[in-house]
Protein backbone atom coordinates (compact mmCIF):
# COMPACT_ATOMS: atom_id res chain seq x y z
CA UNK A 1 0.00 0.00 0.00
CA UNK A 2 1.75 3.36 -0.99
CA UNK A 3 1.69 5.84 2.10
CA UNK A 4 -0.05 8.90 0.90
CA UNK A 5 -1.48 10.91 2.77
CA UNK A 6 -5.08 10.28 2.54
CA UNK A 7 -4.92 6.48 1.39
CA UNK A 8 -2.65 5.90 4.94
CA UNK A 9 -5.34 7.91 7.10
CA UNK A 10 -8.25 5.97 5.58
CA UNK A 11 -6.17 2.63 6.11
CA UNK A 12 -5.46 3.78 9.77
CA UNK A 13 -8.38 4.68 10.87
CA UNK A 14 -11.40 2.84 9.17
CA UNK A 15 -11.10 0.25 11.63
CA UNK A 16 -11.90 3.20 14.69
CA UNK A 17 -14.52 3.89 12.35
CA UNK A 18 -16.03 0.20 11.98
CA UNK A 19 -14.64 -0.89 14.88
CA UNK A 20 -12.80 -3.70 13.33
CA UNK A 21 -9.10 -4.69 14.85
CA UNK A 22 -7.83 -6.30 11.76
CA UNK A 23 -6.95 -3.86 9.53
CA UNK A 24 -2.83 -3.62 9.05
CA UNK A 25 -1.63 -0.13 9.06
CA UNK A 26 0.66 1.19 6.65
CA UNK A 27 4.42 1.15 8.29
CA UNK A 28 6.99 3.95 8.28
CA UNK A 29 9.78 2.12 7.44
CA UNK A 30 11.73 -0.43 9.83
CA UNK A 31 14.32 2.03 10.94
CA UNK A 32 13.46 1.37 14.49
CA UNK A 33 16.44 0.19 15.65
CA UNK A 34 18.37 2.14 18.42
CA UNK A 35 22.08 2.70 17.73
CA UNK A 36 24.73 1.02 19.94
CA UNK A 37 26.15 3.00 22.56
CA UNK A 38 24.63 6.36 24.44
CA UNK A 39 21.50 7.35 22.53
CA UNK A 40 20.19 11.38 23.10
CA UNK A 41 16.35 11.41 22.74
CA UNK A 42 14.33 15.14 22.64
CA UNK A 43 10.72 15.12 24.01
CA UNK A 44 8.23 18.02 23.00
CA UNK A 45 5.89 18.66 25.57
CA UNK A 46 3.48 20.70 27.64
CA UNK A 47 3.06 19.02 30.95
CA UNK A 48 3.68 21.34 33.80
CA UNK A 49 6.58 19.46 35.83
CA UNK A 50 8.03 17.23 33.30
CA UNK A 51 11.01 17.89 33.87
CA UNK A 52 11.24 16.47 37.07
CA UNK A 53 9.53 12.82 35.57
CA UNK A 54 12.00 12.44 33.03
CA UNK A 55 14.97 12.97 35.75
CA UNK A 56 13.80 9.86 37.33
CA UNK A 57 14.12 8.39 33.89
CA UNK A 58 17.38 9.89 33.44
CA UNK A 59 18.97 8.62 36.57
CA UNK A 60 17.31 5.35 36.82
CA UNK A 61 16.23 2.97 33.77
CA UNK A 62 17.99 5.58 31.37
CA UNK A 63 21.35 5.85 32.74
CA UNK A 64 21.18 2.21 33.35
CA UNK A 65 20.30 2.00 29.21
CA UNK A 66 22.47 4.89 28.24
CA UNK A 67 19.43 6.70 26.92
CA UNK A 68 19.25 10.18 27.93
CA UNK A 69 15.98 12.50 27.31
CA UNK A 70 15.77 16.32 26.93
CA UNK A 71 12.67 18.36 27.42
CA UNK A 72 11.73 20.91 25.43
CA UNK A 73 8.59 22.38 26.62
CA UNK A 74 5.98 23.27 23.91
CA UNK A 75 2.19 25.24 23.49
CA UNK A 76 -0.28 22.69 23.55
CA UNK A 77 -3.02 22.40 20.79
CA UNK A 78 -3.36 22.72 17.48
CA UNK A 79 0.08 25.10 17.83
CA UNK A 80 2.10 22.07 18.57
CA UNK A 81 0.48 19.88 16.24
CA UNK A 82 1.47 22.88 13.06
CA UNK A 83 5.07 22.60 14.68
CA UNK A 84 5.59 19.26 14.45
CA UNK A 85 4.42 18.99 10.85
CA UNK A 86 6.55 21.88 9.89
CA UNK A 87 9.77 20.28 11.72
CA UNK A 88 8.54 17.12 10.11
CA UNK A 89 8.65 18.06 6.65
CA UNK A 90 12.26 19.60 7.29
CA UNK A 91 12.59 15.94 8.38
CA UNK A 92 13.62 17.53 11.77
CA UNK A 93 10.95 16.39 13.89
CA UNK A 94 12.68 15.55 17.43
CA UNK A 95 11.78 11.99 18.87
CA UNK A 96 8.70 12.20 21.21
CA UNK A 97 6.12 14.34 21.22
CA UNK A 98 2.94 14.52 23.26
CA UNK A 99 -0.31 14.32 21.18
CA UNK A 100 -3.83 14.75 22.24
CA UNK A 101 -5.76 11.61 20.96
CA UNK A 102 -7.52 13.79 18.67
CA UNK A 103 -4.50 15.05 16.82
CA UNK A 104 -3.18 11.39 16.30
CA UNK A 105 -5.41 11.12 13.17
CA UNK A 106 -3.87 13.90 11.45
CA UNK A 107 -0.14 13.78 12.45
CA UNK A 108 -0.44 9.44 11.11
CA UNK A 109 -1.73 11.03 7.88
CA UNK A 110 1.00 13.04 7.29
CA UNK A 111 3.19 10.40 8.00
CA UNK A 112 4.72 12.06 11.26
CA UNK A 113 4.47 9.17 13.75
CA UNK A 114 6.19 5.54 14.09
CA UNK A 115 4.54 2.04 14.74
CA UNK A 116 6.04 1.31 17.75
CA UNK A 117 3.68 -1.57 18.31
CA UNK A 118 6.86 -4.28 18.17
CA UNK A 119 8.82 -1.98 20.51
CA UNK A 120 6.20 -1.52 23.77
CA UNK A 121 6.25 -4.87 25.34
CA UNK A 122 3.27 -5.82 27.52
CA UNK A 123 2.14 -2.32 27.90
CA UNK A 124 -1.32 -2.87 25.67
CA UNK A 125 -2.57 -4.97 29.26
CA UNK A 126 -2.55 -2.14 31.57
CA UNK A 127 -4.72 0.29 29.38
CA UNK A 128 -8.56 0.03 28.73
CA UNK A 129 -9.56 -0.72 25.30
CA UNK A 130 -11.36 1.76 24.61
CA UNK A 131 -8.16 4.39 25.29
CA UNK A 132 -5.75 1.95 23.75
CA UNK A 133 -7.92 1.91 20.67
CA UNK A 134 -7.61 5.80 20.29
CA UNK A 135 -3.22 5.05 19.71
CA UNK A 136 -3.54 2.32 17.70
CA UNK A 137 -6.64 3.91 15.13
CA UNK A 138 -8.38 0.48 15.07
CA UNK A 139 -5.30 -0.65 13.55
CA UNK A 140 -2.57 -3.50 14.33
CA UNK A 141 -0.62 -0.86 14.15
CA UNK A 142 0.55 1.47 17.55
CA UNK A 143 1.18 4.92 16.92
CA UNK A 144 1.49 6.30 20.41
CA UNK A 145 1.49 5.18 24.25
CA UNK A 146 -1.80 6.26 26.08
CA UNK A 147 -0.79 9.03 28.47
CA UNK A 148 -3.90 10.76 30.50
CA UNK A 149 -7.61 10.58 30.07
CA UNK A 150 -10.05 12.89 30.78
CA UNK A 151 -13.57 10.89 31.84
CA UNK A 152 -16.51 13.04 32.16
CA UNK A 153 -18.08 13.88 35.21
CA UNK A 154 -21.13 15.54 37.06
CA UNK A 155 -20.05 18.03 39.51
CA UNK A 156 -22.66 19.71 42.32
CA UNK A 157 -22.70 21.24 45.27
CA UNK A 158 -23.79 18.81 47.51
CA UNK A 159 -24.33 21.83 50.41
CA UNK A 160 -26.70 23.63 48.05
CA UNK A 161 -28.57 20.72 46.47
CA UNK A 162 -29.49 19.85 49.91
CA UNK A 163 -30.78 23.32 50.78
CA UNK A 164 -32.55 23.64 47.97
CA UNK A 165 -34.24 20.16 48.00
CA UNK A 166 -32.81 19.02 44.88
CA UNK A 167 -31.73 15.09 43.83
CA UNK A 168 -28.57 14.70 41.97
CA UNK A 169 -29.76 13.96 38.00
CA UNK A 170 -29.29 10.12 36.77
CA UNK A 171 -30.80 10.29 33.36
CA UNK A 172 -30.43 13.90 31.24
CA UNK A 173 -34.09 13.99 31.95
CA UNK A 174 -33.68 14.49 35.45
CA UNK A 175 -31.16 17.06 34.82
CA UNK A 176 -33.20 18.78 32.69
CA UNK A 177 -36.24 18.64 35.61
CA UNK A 178 -33.78 19.57 37.95
CA UNK A 179 -32.14 22.80 36.14
CA UNK A 180 -35.67 23.83 35.63
CA UNK A 181 -37.28 23.22 39.82
CA UNK A 182 -33.90 25.34 40.76
CA UNK A 183 -35.05 27.96 38.55
CA UNK A 184 -38.19 27.86 40.02
CA UNK A 185 -36.76 28.37 43.59
CA UNK A 186 -34.25 30.67 43.21
CA UNK A 187 -34.38 32.36 40.34
CA UNK A 188 -31.10 34.47 40.67
CA UNK A 189 -29.09 30.52 40.53
CA UNK A 190 -28.67 28.54 37.94
CA UNK A 191 -27.69 25.04 37.80
CA UNK A 192 -24.63 25.06 35.07
CA UNK A 193 -24.37 26.90 31.96
CA UNK A 194 -23.46 25.89 27.86
CA UNK A 195 -20.45 27.16 27.45
CA UNK A 196 -19.17 27.41 23.65
CA UNK A 197 -15.96 28.27 24.35
CA UNK A 198 -14.76 24.56 24.52
CA UNK A 199 -15.08 22.08 22.07
CA UNK A 200 -13.86 19.44 23.33
CA UNK A 201 -16.84 19.21 26.30
CA UNK A 202 -19.79 19.32 23.18
CA UNK A 203 -18.09 16.75 21.76
CA UNK A 204 -17.66 14.52 24.57
CA UNK A 205 -21.25 14.33 25.47
CA UNK A 206 -22.17 14.15 21.74
CA UNK A 207 -19.66 10.78 21.87
CA UNK A 208 -21.34 9.58 25.23
CA UNK A 209 -24.73 9.65 23.58
CA UNK A 210 -23.21 7.56 20.63
CA UNK A 211 -21.77 10.01 18.08
CA UNK A 212 -19.23 9.10 15.40
CA UNK A 213 -18.32 12.58 13.88
CA UNK A 214 -15.70 10.98 11.54
CA UNK A 215 -16.13 7.24 9.74
CA UNK A 216 -14.94 5.91 6.42
CA UNK A 217 -16.39 3.31 4.15
CA UNK A 218 -13.51 2.50 1.16
CA UNK A 219 -11.48 4.98 0.76
CA UNK A 220 -13.80 8.02 1.48
CA UNK A 221 -14.76 9.56 4.58
CA UNK A 222 -17.98 10.41 5.89
CA UNK A 223 -18.52 13.28 8.48
CA UNK A 224 -21.25 13.03 10.84
CA UNK A 225 -21.24 15.85 12.96
CA UNK A 226 -25.14 16.55 12.47
CA UNK A 227 -25.70 12.80 12.93
CA UNK A 228 -29.17 11.96 15.24
CA UNK A 229 -26.95 11.61 18.28
CA UNK A 230 -25.10 14.97 18.16
CA UNK A 231 -28.66 16.42 17.17
CA UNK A 232 -30.20 14.86 20.13
CA UNK A 233 -27.37 16.67 22.61
CA UNK A 234 -27.16 20.23 20.24
CA UNK A 235 -31.32 20.17 20.93
CA UNK A 236 -30.91 19.30 24.48
CA UNK A 237 -28.97 22.39 25.22
CA UNK A 238 -30.56 24.46 22.76
CA UNK A 239 -33.40 24.18 24.78
CA UNK A 240 -32.44 24.59 28.23
CA UNK A 241 -30.88 27.71 27.09
CA UNK A 242 -33.36 28.97 25.39
CA UNK A 243 -35.80 29.15 28.42
CA UNK A 244 -33.32 29.93 30.67
CA UNK A 245 -33.08 27.43 32.46
CA UNK A 246 -29.31 27.70 32.60
CA UNK A 247 -27.06 30.02 31.56
CA UNK A 248 -25.68 30.71 28.05
CA UNK A 249 -22.61 32.04 29.14
CA UNK A 250 -18.75 30.85 28.73
CA UNK A 251 -16.69 29.17 31.33
CA UNK A 252 -13.03 30.22 32.66
CA UNK A 253 -13.97 33.63 32.42
CA UNK A 254 -13.91 35.98 36.10
CA UNK A 255 -17.68 36.13 35.83
CA UNK A 256 -18.03 32.36 35.72
CA UNK A 257 -15.01 31.30 38.35
CA UNK A 258 -17.09 34.05 40.40
CA UNK A 259 -20.93 32.23 39.69
CA UNK A 260 -19.26 28.59 41.14
CA UNK A 261 -17.72 30.29 43.67
CA UNK A 262 -20.64 32.14 45.55
CA UNK A 263 -23.17 29.71 44.39
CA UNK A 264 -24.69 30.89 42.03
CA UNK A 265 -24.12 28.39 39.48
CA UNK A 266 -24.09 25.43 41.86
CA UNK A 267 -23.22 22.29 39.04
CA UNK A 268 -20.29 21.40 36.56
CA UNK A 269 -20.45 19.13 33.89
CA UNK A 270 -16.81 18.37 33.51
CA UNK A 271 -14.08 15.62 33.35
CA UNK A 272 -11.59 13.85 36.57
CA UNK A 273 -9.54 16.94 35.91
CA UNK A 274 -12.10 19.19 37.34
CA UNK A 275 -10.54 19.35 40.90
CA UNK A 276 -7.69 20.99 39.79
CA UNK A 277 -10.01 23.50 38.24
CA UNK A 278 -12.55 24.32 40.82
CA UNK A 279 -9.10 25.09 43.12
CA UNK A 280 -8.08 27.80 41.66
CA UNK A 281 -12.03 29.00 39.83
CA UNK A 282 -14.32 28.70 43.67
CA UNK A 283 -11.49 28.65 46.45
CA UNK A 284 -13.94 29.55 49.30
CA UNK A 285 -16.17 26.78 47.73
CA UNK A 286 -13.85 23.61 49.11
CA UNK A 287 -14.97 20.34 50.64
CA UNK A 288 -18.57 21.48 49.25
CA UNK A 289 -18.87 20.07 45.71
CA UNK A 290 -19.06 16.30 45.05
CA UNK A 291 -19.06 14.19 42.46
CA UNK A 292 -21.40 11.51 40.52
CA UNK A 293 -21.74 9.77 37.27
CA UNK A 294 -22.62 11.73 34.02
CA UNK A 295 -26.31 11.69 33.44
CA UNK A 296 -27.25 9.06 31.26
CA UNK A 297 -29.53 9.23 28.16
CA UNK A 298 -31.46 5.83 29.71
CA UNK A 299 -32.34 4.60 32.72
CA UNK A 300 -30.16 1.16 31.80
CA UNK A 301 -27.12 2.75 29.83
CA UNK A 302 -23.97 2.90 31.63
CA UNK A 303 -21.00 5.17 29.65
CA UNK A 304 -19.69 8.30 29.75
CA UNK A 305 -17.71 10.81 27.25
CA UNK A 306 -14.05 11.89 27.58
CA UNK A 307 -13.35 15.23 27.54
CA UNK A 308 -9.00 15.54 27.05
CA UNK A 309 -6.39 13.34 27.41
CA UNK A 310 -2.85 12.92 25.54
CA UNK A 311 -0.52 9.99 24.58
CA UNK A 312 3.32 9.71 24.29
CA UNK A 313 4.44 9.11 20.50
CA UNK A 314 8.03 8.68 18.91
CA UNK A 315 7.87 10.61 14.86
CA UNK A 316 9.48 9.03 12.16
CA UNK A 317 12.06 11.23 12.24
CA UNK A 318 13.71 9.83 15.05
CA UNK A 319 16.68 7.70 14.40
CA UNK A 320 16.25 5.86 17.47
CA UNK A 321 12.70 5.00 17.84
CA UNK A 322 13.26 1.84 19.73
CA UNK A 323 14.86 3.68 22.55
CA UNK A 324 12.30 6.08 22.59
CA UNK A 325 9.49 3.87 22.48
CA UNK A 326 11.28 2.61 25.69
CA UNK A 327 11.63 5.72 27.15
CA UNK A 328 7.09 6.65 25.84
CA UNK A 329 6.41 2.89 27.80
CA UNK A 330 8.63 3.68 31.09
CA UNK A 331 7.05 7.35 31.03
CA UNK A 332 3.19 5.94 31.08
CA UNK A 333 3.21 2.37 33.08
CA UNK A 334 5.91 2.87 35.38
CA UNK A 335 4.41 3.30 39.09
CA UNK A 336 7.24 5.84 39.81
CA UNK A 337 7.12 7.33 36.93
CA UNK A 338 3.21 7.69 37.07
CA UNK A 339 3.51 9.01 40.31
CA UNK A 340 5.50 11.87 39.47
CA UNK A 341 3.62 12.84 36.67
CA UNK A 342 0.34 12.63 39.22
CA UNK A 343 1.97 14.99 41.93
CA UNK A 344 4.39 17.39 39.56
CA UNK A 345 1.66 17.42 36.83
CA UNK A 346 -1.62 16.86 38.12
CA UNK A 347 -2.71 14.34 35.08
CA UNK A 348 -4.92 11.49 35.99
CA UNK A 349 -3.13 8.22 34.34
CA UNK A 350 -4.33 6.55 31.27
CA UNK A 351 -3.00 3.23 32.88
CA UNK A 352 -5.71 1.37 35.01
CA UNK A 353 -3.24 0.39 37.93
CA UNK A 354 -1.98 3.82 38.31
CA UNK A 355 -5.74 4.98 38.89
CA UNK A 356 -5.77 3.35 42.23
CA UNK A 357 -2.57 3.60 43.97
CA UNK A 358 -0.12 6.14 44.64
CA UNK A 359 -1.36 9.59 44.40
CA UNK A 360 -4.55 8.11 44.38
CA UNK A 361 -5.10 6.22 47.21
CA UNK A 362 -6.60 9.64 48.48
CA UNK A 363 -9.34 11.84 47.49
CA UNK A 364 -7.96 16.12 46.18
CA UNK A 365 -7.67 17.91 48.67
CA UNK A 366 -10.42 19.86 47.40
CA UNK A 367 -12.72 16.90 47.75
CA UNK A 368 -11.18 15.51 50.75
CA UNK A 369 -15.57 15.39 51.83
CA UNK A 370 -15.91 12.65 49.12
CA UNK A 371 -12.87 10.11 50.27
CA UNK A 372 -13.73 7.31 47.42
CA UNK A 373 -13.18 9.91 44.75
CA UNK A 374 -10.87 8.36 42.98
CA UNK A 375 -12.47 5.00 43.15
CA UNK A 376 -15.59 6.22 41.51
CA UNK A 377 -13.57 8.17 39.09
CA UNK A 378 -11.92 4.47 38.23
CA UNK A 379 -14.83 2.89 37.80
CA UNK A 380 -16.64 5.76 35.45
CA UNK A 381 -13.05 5.39 33.17
CA UNK A 382 -13.85 2.13 32.76
CA UNK A 383 -17.48 3.11 30.86
CA UNK A 384 -16.06 5.57 28.31
CA UNK A 385 -17.28 5.40 24.77
CA UNK A 386 -14.94 4.91 22.07
CA UNK A 387 -13.81 7.86 20.03
CA UNK A 388 -13.67 8.60 16.10
CA UNK A 389 -11.62 11.28 15.03
CA UNK A 390 -10.60 13.03 12.06
CA UNK A 391 -8.02 14.53 9.96
CA UNK A 392 -9.23 18.09 10.55
CA UNK A 393 -11.04 18.40 14.48
CA UNK A 394 -9.25 21.72 14.72
CA UNK A 395 -11.52 23.08 11.91
CA UNK A 396 -14.34 21.34 13.57
CA UNK A 397 -13.64 22.60 16.68
CA UNK A 398 -13.01 26.41 15.65
CA UNK A 399 -16.98 26.44 13.34
CA UNK A 400 -17.97 24.73 16.77
CA UNK A 401 -16.60 27.97 18.54
CA UNK A 402 -18.25 30.38 16.34
CA UNK A 403 -21.71 28.79 15.63
CA UNK A 404 -22.69 27.70 19.01
CA UNK A 405 -21.35 30.84 20.63
CA UNK A 406 -23.63 33.05 18.51
CA UNK A 407 -26.27 30.64 18.92
CA UNK A 408 -25.72 30.30 22.43
CA UNK A 409 -25.19 34.18 23.35
CA UNK A 410 -28.39 34.85 21.11
CA UNK A 411 -30.60 31.77 22.19
CA UNK A 412 -31.16 30.68 18.64
CA UNK A 413 -31.30 27.26 16.88
CA UNK A 414 -28.59 24.72 18.45
CA UNK A 415 -29.50 22.48 15.44
CA UNK A 416 -28.75 25.00 12.53
CA UNK A 417 -25.53 25.73 14.30
CA UNK A 418 -24.84 22.25 14.05
CA UNK A 419 -25.15 21.83 10.60
CA UNK A 420 -22.83 24.61 9.95
CA UNK A 421 -20.47 23.35 11.80
CA UNK A 422 -20.93 19.79 9.90
CA UNK A 423 -21.04 21.78 6.48
CA UNK A 424 -17.49 23.84 7.39
CA UNK A 425 -15.94 20.36 8.15
CA UNK A 426 -17.39 19.13 4.87
CA UNK A 427 -16.51 21.98 2.82
CA UNK A 428 -12.37 21.80 4.20
CA UNK A 429 -12.15 18.13 3.86
CA UNK A 430 -13.22 18.58 0.07
CA UNK A 431 -10.63 21.09 -0.37
CA UNK A 432 -7.91 19.38 1.38
CA UNK A 433 -8.43 16.52 -1.29
CA UNK A 434 -10.26 14.05 0.94
CA UNK A 435 -13.07 12.01 -0.91
CA UNK A 436 -16.32 12.57 1.01
CA UNK A 437 -18.98 10.44 0.57
CA UNK A 438 -22.50 12.73 1.27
Amino acid sequence: MPITKHSRLVASTVAVALGATALAACGSGDDSKAASGPVSLTYWTWTPGMDKVVDLWNKGPGKKDQITVTVKKQASGDTLVTKILTAHKAKKAPDLVQAEYQALPTLVSNDALADISKEVGDAKGKFASGVWQQTTLGTDALYAVPQDIGPMMFYYREDLFKKYGLKVPTTWEQFAETARALKKKAPDTDLTTFSANDSGLFAGLAQQAGAKWWTTSGEKWKVGIDDAATRKVATFWGDLVKDGSIDNQPMYTPAWNKAIDTGKQIAWVSAVWAPGTLTTAAPDTEGKWAMAPLPQWSDSQDVTGSWGGSSTAVTTDSPHQAAAAKFAAWLNTDGDALNALAKDSGIYPASTSAQLSGAFTTPPAYFSNQPDFYTKAAEIAKTTAPAAWGPNVNVAYTSFKDAFGAAAKNKSDFAAALKTMQDATVTDMKKQGFGVSE
